[in-house]
Formats: structure tokens, C-alpha cells, sequence
């Protein structure tokens, strides 16, 4: 009995310093803000489809939105990040019909609508290939605060740097995420799921 009177005292001081702990925890930590400002990606755009006909970014919205920029002559990365798509829109079944997918093109010189068409050909046809002019696909890139270079070859010619961002956006036109080629499937796939279901 005296051993357990000699517990109580520390035991109640632990746990008032526990309970002080988790109170000022609970204040310094902000809630999420559900109403946060808008994050300046993403914005108007006029660009031309593989089709050749005229393509705003009000031609994506109504739906929720991914948008990724490449190029046709990307020797890895778009056609791996394409690919995940492709099989990613497969697996959301009937959900993917209530995405858009735009692949905007950072090589306007060699990317015409018709090598565009040629190309996205081998992913799902969902999928809308978007090129236009330098000043329209910097116009854009801007937009989207994406980086983009060329890069001579030794071997002649030249290759495209750029950012390789899976942009996710809302029915409004409003960035909602990003996502991109090296993430596991599941974690993909999560994000346009929850996409679909909250854009």
C-alpha cells in the first residue's frame, strides 16, 4: 500500500506534463485549410490537336484533368510515362471516362499534328496530343511552370530537357497534384481515383 502511495504523486505529475504536452501540441499544429489559396499551376493556353484543329484549356475543363508535357522523340520517359497512363486509365474502368488527358509537346519543331496523331496512336485514344508555335508552347509551359531546353548531341541533332511532372487538376482548371513515372502504381492510381472523386 505504501508502494503504491509513492507511484501516485509521479504518476500524476507524468501525467499532467503529458496532457500539457498534447494541449500545446494541438495549438502550435494548424488544421489543413480546406479553403487554401489557389496554387498558381496551370492557366489559359491556346495550342492545336492532333487533329489540327484549335485546343484551349477551356476544352479541358468540365472534367477533372492531367496534363504532361514531352516530346515524340523522348527516348524514355514520356513513352514509359504514357504508357503508365495508358494502363492506368484501363484499370479505373468506366472512372476514366470522367478524366481528360493532355500530352503537350515541348519539340514544336519536329512534333507537327500529324507525327503527334502517329505517335499517341500506340497509347489509349483518350489521350489528346497538343502542339502549336514556340511562343504558344512557352505560353503554356509558363502556365504550367514547366522547364524546358534543348540539348545539342554530339551526334548531331538534339534532344529535349524537360520537367517530367504528371499534372493533376481539378474541373475548374485548378491544380490539384502531381504524380509522375516513378511512383509505384498503386500510389498512381490512388491519386486519379481521388482525383475523379473530389475534381
Amino acid at each position: 500500500m505504501i508502494l503504491k502511495r509513492s507511484l501516485i504523486l509521479p504518476l500524476s505529475v507524468f501525467l499532467v506534463a503529458a496532457l500539457t504536452l498534447l494541449a500545446t501540441i494541438l495549438v502550435l499544429v494548424p488544421e489543413p485549410q480546406q479553403n487554401g489559396s489557389r496554387v498558381p499551376i496551370g492557366g489559359p493556353f491556346r495550342l492545336t490537336s492532333q487533329e489540327g484543329k484549335p485546343f484551349t484549356d477551356q476544352d479541358l475543363k468540365g472534367k477533372p484533368f492531367v496534363v504532361f508535357f514531352g516530346f515524340t522523340h523522348c527516348p524514355e520517359v514520356c513513352p514509359t510515362t504514357l504508357y503508365d497512363l495508358t494502363q492506368d486509365l484501363e484499370a479505373l474502368g468506366k472512372d476514366a471516362d470522367k478524366l481528360r488527358v493532355a500530352f503537350i509537346t515541348v519539340d514544336p519543331a519536329q512534333d507537327t499534328p500529324e507525327l503527334m496523331k502517329t505517335y499517341l496512336s500506340s497509347f489509349d485514344p483518350r489521350i489528346v496530343g497538343l502542339t502549336g508555335t514556340e511562343e504558344e508552347i512557352a505560353a503554356a509551359a509558363r502556365a504550367y511552370k514547366v522547364f524546358y531546353r534543348k540539348v545539342p548531341l554530339d551526334s548531331g541533332g538534339y534532344t529535349m530537357d524537360h520537367t517530367a511532372s504528371i499534372f493533376l487538376m481539378d474541373s475548374k482548371g485548378d491544380f490539384y497534384g502531381t504524380s509522375n513515372f516513378q511512383e509505384a502504381q498503386d500510389v498512381r492510381r490512388a491519386k486519379l481515383r481521388q482525383l475523379v472523386k473530389n475534381g
